[in-house]
C-alpha cells in the first residue's frame, strides 16, 4: 500500500506541473492558445516514440489507420475531450492562480456522474451529498484569493475549468460507447484503443483541427522560445511520465482499498500545484477560507472515492 500511494502521489506531482507552468507561461505575457495547442503537438511526438519503442512500427501504422477510418469521430471526440478541455483551462490560467485551478478541477469527478448519466447511468443517492460537500470547498477556493470580488474574473477564472471538467470526461466517454456498441456512434471494434497511450494518441491527433481553427480565430502573437519549451515540458511531465505513473499505481493495486487509495492521492495536485506557486512563482500562502475549502475537497474526494471502489469492487 505504500509503494501504491507513493506512485499515485508521484504521479499527482507530475500532474500539477500543468497548472504551475500554465500558470508560468500566463505571467510571463504567452498567450494561452499556445499553451494548450503545442502541449499537444509535443504529446503526438512523444507518443510517437513510445509506441514505436515498446509496441513496435506496425502498432503505429496500425493506429494511424484506425484514425483515418473514423476520422470524423475522433475529431469530434479530441476536439472535446482534449480541445476544449484544455484550452479552457489554459485560459482560465490568466484569471487565477494554478493551485486554485487544480482545486476547481477535481468537479471533474462530479462531472463525470452527469455525464455517464447522460448515457443511462444510475448512482446511489449519497454520491451526491459527497458531490455537494465537493462542490461547496472549490467556491470556498475560488473567492478566497481575491480581495475585492470581481465577478467578471471569477467567471473567468472558475466557469472555463468547469465547462472543462465536463468535456474531458464527455470526450473519453464517446470513445468507451463506441466500442461497446452505441448506436449512434461509428463501432470501433478494436484491441488497439484498450491501451490508455494509443487512446491518447488517437485523441490528441483527433485535436489537431481544432487547434488549427483556434489558432486562426484568434490569430496569436507567435511565442516566445520559452513558451515552447514550457509546453514541451508539460507534455512530458504531465502528459506522459504522470500518466504512466498513475496507470502503473492502478495496475499494481489488487484490493478495492488499494485502488480508492491511488485514486485519492491525485488530489494531492492541488498541494503540489500551491507549494511550486510559492516556491516558484512567489505566490501568496492561502488564507484560512482557502484551507478550509482545500479540506472540504479532500474529504468528499475522499467519501466519494472509497464508496465507489467499494461499489464497483465485491471481492478483495
Amino acid at each position: 500500500m505504500v509503494a501504491l500511494i507513493a506512485l499515485g502521489l508521484c504521479s499527482g506531482l507530475f500532474f500539477s506541473s500543468t497548472f504551475v507552468l500554465n500558470r508560468l507561461m500566463s505571467l510571463e505575457g504567452g498567450h494561452w492558445v499556445w499553451s494548450a495547442s503545442l502541449r499537444y503537438i509535443f504529446m503526438i511526438l512523444f507518443l510517437l516514440i513510445v509506441i514505436r519503442l515498446f509496441q513496435g512500427r506496425k502498432i503505429v501504422v496500425a493506429l494511424l489507420k484506425l484514425y483515418v477510418e473514423h476520422w470524423l469521430f475522433w475529431t469530434v471526440a479530441g476536439s472535446i475531450g482534449f480541445g476544449c478541455f484544455y484550452a479552457l483551462l489554459c485560459f482560465s490560467a490568466d484569471y487565477a492562480p494554478g493551485w486554485v485551478i487544480a482545486a476547481t478541477w477535481q468537479l471533474t469527478i462530479i462531472a463525470s456522474l452527469f455525464v455517464l448519466m447522460l448515457f443511462g447511468r444510475s448512482f446511489p443517492k449519497r454520491i451526491w451529498l459527497f458531490s455537494v460537500i465537493i462542490v461547496v470547498g472549490v467556491g470556498l477556493i475560488n473567492t478566497s484569493h481575491v480581495s475585492v470580488f470581481h465577478f467578471d474574473e471569477f467567471i473567468k477564472g472558475a466557469f472555463p475549468v468547469l465547462i472543462a471538467a465536463f468535456c474531458y470526461p464527455f470526450g473519453n466517454q464517446l470513445v468507451w460507447e463506441s466500442k461497446h456498441g452505441h448506436k449512434y456512434f461509428p463501432k470501433i471494434d478494436s484491441t488497439l484503443v484498450d491501451n490508455a497511450f494509443n487512446k491518447v494518441f488517437l485523441l490528441s491527433l483527433g485535436s489537431i483541427p481544432f487547434w488549427f481553427v483556434l489558432i486562426l480565430l484568434i490569430n496569436p502573437p507567435m511565442p516566445s522560445i520559452g513558451q515552447v519549451f514550457n509546453t514541451s515540458l508539460v507534455a512530458l511531465l504531465s502528459g506522459l511520465i504522470a500518466t504512466t505513473l498513475f496507470l502503473l499505481a492502478r495496475h499494481r493495486a489488487h484490493k478495492s482499498s488499494e485502488l480508492a487509495a491511488v485514486d485519492a492521492t491525485q488530489a494531492s495536485e492541488v498541494i503540489f500545484a500551491l507549494l511550486g506557486e510559492i516556491l516558484f512563482l512567489g505566490a501568496e500562502v492561502p488564507n484560512t477560507q482557502a484551507w478550509i475549502g482545500m479540506g472540504l475537497v479532500f474529504v468528499g474526494l475522499g467519501f466519494f472515492i472509497y464508496f465507489q471502489e467499494k461499489k464497483s469492487v465485491v471481492h478483495d
